[in-house]
């Protein structure tokens, strides 16, 4: 099995840095035409420049997601030039947040805003592309907070919510179209918004310790998801959340199982 994506165009939102990067950088290498968006222009230029050193094709634009106006430029740019969109994944998001008492209303409005609105705002300008075409795929970035919200996280957990719902809606819009929609909630990825690989030594194990895969996910473990997704071999998936968070919390406590490994003299911690 091959999953060819070669000649395919995507756009991938917020993808200056972290795991929307390297979403990107994968789909290029991977021969897809990748443009990105991000609002960080020190950020775009570095990712302009590992493109060309890589021989990558794509485009990168300064963009908001939470401006249609920008967007609506962006998408209409791109199909004006390449045609098509086959992919759209909606990566941008922030994580601020705080216990709702002390939570400020300009924080619950940023995560609102950039995780839920801007995702909708982005399918909003690209389905009437897909649908010309009759086909394409839209992967939206929801969060294990949608699943198991965290202490703090209202803001946060809510908008992510709102991403996993929202996919179901639209998948079921656009099924008549061949369009495909689905989000991710990845989990204990160490990225720059989460600095989980920074915390001191006990706080990292307590973090572990709800994992059924008792080790750190990498960047590219979504980005595999995301290809596969992407690819015509997932053409029969739609509406539906995949979890990327080595089972956090698939069982009760999943420490126990490695105990009884270390027990068995099978496993040290």
């Amino acid at each position: 099995m091959h999953i060819d994506l070669n000649g395919k165009v995507a756009i991938v939102t917020g993808a200056g840095r972290g795991i929307g990067r390297e979403i990107a950088v994968t789909l290029a290498r991977e021969g897809v035409i990748t443009v990105v968006t991000d609002i960080n222009e020190s950020n775009l230029n570095d990712l302009r420049q590992e493109f060309v050193q890589q021989g990558y094709q794509g485009s990168q634009y300064l963009c908001d997601v939470r401006e249609f106006g920008q967007i609506a430029e962006v998408v209409r740019d791109v199909e004006q030039k390449l045609g098509r969109i086959d992919i759209l994944v909606n990566n941008a998001g922030v994580a601020g947040g705080g216990t709702v008492d002390t939570l400020q209303e300009e924080v619950w409005d940023l995560n609102l805003d950039i995780n839920l609105k801007g995702t909708f705002l982005m399918c909003k300008a690209v389905v009437p592309i897909m649908k010309k075409q009759k086909s394409g795929r839209i992967i939206n970035a929801a969060s294990f907070a949608a699943i198991v919200p965290s202490y703090g996280s209202a803001a946060y957990a809510s908008s992510k919510a709102g991403v996993e719902q929202f996919t179901r809606v639209l998948a079921g819009e656009l099924g008549p179209w061949d369009i495909t929609v689905n989000c991710y909630s990845p989990g204990m990825i160490p990225t720059d918004m989460n600095h989980f690989a920074e915390l001191p030594a006990q706080q990292q194990q307590r973090l572990l310790d709800t994992l059924t895969l008792r080790h750190w996910g990498k960047k590219d473990d979504v980005a595999h998801l995301i290809c596969f997704l992407a690819s015509d071999f997932a053409g029969y998936i739609t509406g539906t959340m995949i979890d990327v968070s080595g089972g956090k919390l698939a069982t009760q406590i999943p420490r126990i199982a490695y105990e009884r490994a270390a027990a068995d003299g099978k496993y040290e911690f």
